[in-house]
């Protein structure tokens, strides 16, 4: 996800109308160091794989649209973007969840 931001911000910033691809960039720059967290801390978190799942499908959906926008001239789905964006959100929402749950001691 992070390689995907990089690259789309490289993209962005060819000119044109790159309104949508820095969008997207934004979202996966975002949200890879924070999928890279939970994976990191998997086993100390009890919720960190179901929200690194919510989350990463969330930002691939809603980057998914941006770019099908961008490159297709349509959607990827109808509502694929607010889909992805609520996935987004639930991931983030997990992840606060979990900070009230303890992982029992090994």
């Amino acid at each position: 996800m992070g390689a995907a931001g990089v690259a789309l911000a490289a993209a962005a910033s060819h000119g044109g109308d790159t309104t949508f691809l820095g969008s997207a960039s934004t979202m996966c720059l975002a949200h890879a160091p924070v999928l890279l967290g939970l994976y990191i801390g998997h086993r100390y978190f009890r919720t960190a794989t179901l929200a690194a799942l919510v989350l990463g499908l969330g930002t691939i959906i809603f980057a998914g649209d941006l770019l099908a926008r961008h490159y297709l001239g349509d959607r990827l789905f109808p509502m694929a973007a607010p889909l992805g964006g609520t996935g987004m959100m639930l991931g983030w929402l997990v992840m606060a969840v979990g900070a009230f749950f303890r992982v029992p001691e090994a």
